[in-house]
């Protein structure tokens, strides 16, 4: 009789070991009693770093202070992608915990030959391997190159969570000190022997193509070295910063340009729900949800809310160095994804990619796609110009707010029914939104500015949203809340007027905000507390303890309302509702301006490995969530983009930074995940429900300005 077919699932290694086996691209054990870490993940203020040296310490059984790091580069590292998504510990994290656990046991039984001994009779302490009976050996004389010339094995076991020492502590960040004592640390601070300086020379907005230009002058400016023109690209290298500064601006006086089309209005309503190029799919179903349920009292709600385009505002433009010798080039930059940005990279050069190195160097400040790819080919373009001489290209203010990627604007409409005993029975939601992903590494193009401008331009890849459970557009609009009809419907518009790409949370920022906004208002329409509202609906143990642990630090009050002026309000989310758990409470004062006075949070990323990290993240994810949620706005004209500066986009100054608790939830038994992106739909719901609260006025459009609340107050 013959058997019935069954299939085995293929065994996977953890994170990004399962497409880096190599255990010699993660790991190398010193003759000198150190040990060199080596990812492909690269720390841009997320401290992660910090967190993967505590994870690789732990398994190998040696003080972190012994641990080396390699700046990340396509000469040696694991190719781990993109460094996004709060995926750092479960891609990056979870593969050096293996490697240095069967590290640990290739040592061990080396050790165990060499002494001889069995495995069982031998204990290490910081690299020491001892004999219960007496006698040892060290890691460094053990090691030699050959010991992790190797693929990963899959029977590796790592230590339990009871057994762990430096994992679950709070390591005082090593990226730090440099950054609080003034050291160089950034690539904006990089000076390598002779570096000369460039500058780019923009078009006035997006389409808009160079007609014509005399450069005799430019060339004749002090200190300028080359003048770089190829179709529409236009750049100057000089030997001194302020020189390039200088034959830029005069570049662009007597530059003159053929406009591109005209822009549409700046209204997300406008831009995104009046498309028909609209790809719409229905992305979550659940029950009946087309058929409104025939429930004696049901009451039926909607309300649509709005978020503008976003800028990342890195407070140091972006910045890049090229070094161009025999036909290669070597590449110090801070973008997130060197590997992709080297497949783009060779494209538009014509290069081999082994003939790139890209080096990653860390940037002042950014969580998602800025500028830090688009100036790095402008610093090989420039650099080509002068081979043998490393030329620094860095952007202007200018150059970051007009031409940088930006978040997509988006469009969400909610609608529900509430039956008699104020329960949700059915729950819509329809979303519109660009892409959330235009960098490089997409598919049939390159998405690198300058080589859309080139005379013999590149077309650009196709603009790309990642699909679910993770998301682009739609990250979080799946909500986790249990409703017995749903339907979550996506339109998405893959081209934009403006460049739109990832910014911290993508989708999840927006979506999330609807969805807890949302959850308040039809909270007063069933006369039912938010908090209870919220619990109620949700099966999910870890999400209530969140929501719990954060009413109680807030000394939340059931049905409490504010006085005209103060009022408090709470959102929630579990991230990619897969990932961490955040809930938070908002206090706001309201006059002339919304003023967060203060702020809870309560998260939960399962294992917490290094707590302090961690709680580092939420607080800045805090801040960061209520400025966008209050200030932050791109404005453009028919041309272009007009804001350019800090006067035009206004971020959270230190003043008006609100006091800030947060309590950690740890759990050593789960799975660790990333926490930096899971505040960022919930601090804005809870600052919108707070003015709610305050007010009894609703804001459903970011950013919560005096003039909307005004406006909100009036109708």
């Amino acid at each position: 009789m013959a058997q019935a077919n069954s299939t085995v699932p293929a065994r996977k290694l953890p994170g990004s070991l399962e497409t880096n086996r190599r255990l010699e691209r993660w790991l190398s054990i010193n003759a000198d009693g150190t040990v060199t870490l080596i990812t492909g993940k690269v720390e841009i203020g997320q401290g992660i770093l910090t967190a993967l040296i505590q994870m690789t310490a732990e398994e190998l059984d040696i003080d972190v202070s012994r641990i080396r790091l390699r700046a990340a580069s396509t000469a040696f590292s694991p190719d781990e992608g993109i460094t996004s998504g709060s995926r750092s510990i479960q891609e990056s994290g979870l593969a050096l915990r293996h490697a240095a656990a069967e590290a640990r046991d290739l040592l061990l039984a080396r050790a165990a030959q060499k002494l001889g001994v069995t495995l069982e009779s031998l204990t290490v302490k910081d690299g020491v391997i001892s004999v219960r009976g007496g006698g040892s050996v060290t890691y460094w004389e053990l090691a030699t190159p050959d010991l992790l010339a190797r693929e990963a094995s899959f029977d590796v076991t790592s230590k339990l969570p009871q057994e762990h020492v430096v994992v679950g502590t709070s390591l005082e960040r090593v990226d730090i000190p440099n950054k609080v004592t003034g050291k160089p640390s950034f690539v904006q601070d990089m000076q390598l022997p002779g570096t000369l300086h460039g500058r780019i020379c923009r078009p006035p907005g997006p389409g808009a193509t160079l007609k014509a230009i005399d450069l005799k002058e430019v060339r004749q400016m002090p200190g300028v070295v080359a003048v770089v023109r190829d179709g529409s690209f236009l750049g100057v290298v000089a030997e001194r910063e302020e020189q390039a500064i200088r034959a830029e601006r005069r570049m662009a006086r007597i530059a003159q340009w053929t406009p591109g089309p005209e822009l549409p209005a700046n209204d997300p309503r406008h831009l995104l729900t009046l498309q028909a190029e609209a790809e719409t799919e229905v992305i979550s179903t659940k029950g009946n949800p087309d058929n409104e349920p025939e429930t004696a009292g049901a009451k039926q709600l909607s309300a649509e809310y709005t978020k503008p385009y976003i800028a990342h505002a890195s407070l140091a433009p972006s910045c890049a160095i090229a070094h161009w010798e025999d036909g290669k080039v070597k590449i110090w930059t801070h973008s997130q994804g060197i590997y992709p940005l080297r497949g783009d990279m060779a494209q538009a050069l014509g290069l081999p990619e082994q003939d790139i190195i890209i080096t990653h160097a860390e940037g002042a400040g950014c969580y998602g796609h800025n500028a830090a790819d688009d100036v790095t080919l402008d610093a090989v373009l420039l650099a080509r110009a002068v081979p043998g001489k490393p030329v620094r290209v860095q952007w202007m203010r200018e150059d970051e707010f007009g031409w940088e990627p930006f978040s997509s604007p988006m469009v969400m409409h909610m609608s529900a029914s509430l039956d008699d005993q104020g329960n949700i029975i059915n729950w819509g939601h329809e979303l519109w939104s660009h892409a959330h992903s235009t960098r490089p590494g997409g598919k049939g193009g390159v998405n690198l500015l300058a080589a859309w401008h080139l005379e013999k331009p590149l077309p650009a890849a196709k603009p790309g949203n990642p699909p679910l459970p993770g998301g682009g557009s739609h990250r979080n609009a799946v909500p986790l809340y249990d409703f017995p009809n749903q339907k979550v419907t996506n339109h998405l518009i893959r081209r934009s007027p403006l460049r739109a790409s990832a910014l911290r949370a993508l989708g999840g920022f927006a979506n999330a905000f609807a969805i807890e906004c949302f959850m308040d208002e039809l909270a007063g329409a069933a006369g039912v507390d938010p908090v209870e509202f919220r619990l109620r609906h949700l099966k999910d143990a870890r999400a209530k303890a969140v929501i719990e642990k954060v009413a109680q630090m807030a000394g939340w009050k059931a049905n409490e309302q504010g006085d005209g002026e103060r009022g408090r309000g709470i959102g929630f989310a579990r991230y990619k509702n897969l990932a961490a758990y955040i809930a938070v409470i908002a206090e706001v004062q309201v006059g002339e301006e919304v003023r967060v006075t203060k702020l809870w949070g309560a998260v939960d990323v399962g294992q917490a490995i290094n707590p302090d990290g961690v709680l580092n993240q939420i607080e800045g994810g805090m801040i960061q969530s209520a400025s966008m949620a209050l200030k932050e706005r791109i404005d453009f004209d028919k041309v272009g983009v007009t804001t350019r500066n800090w006067d035009d986009y206004p971020i959270l100054s230190f003043v008006e930074v609100p006091e800030i608790e947060v309590a950690l939830i740890n759990r050593p038994e789960a799975p660790p995940v990333g926490a930096g992106e899971g505040t960022q739909g919930p601090v804005a719901a809870a600052i919108g429900n707070a003015i709610h609260n305050a007010l009894g006025a609703r804001l459903r459009d970011m950013p919560f300005t005096r003039d909307r609340i005004v406006a909100a107050l009036s109708a």
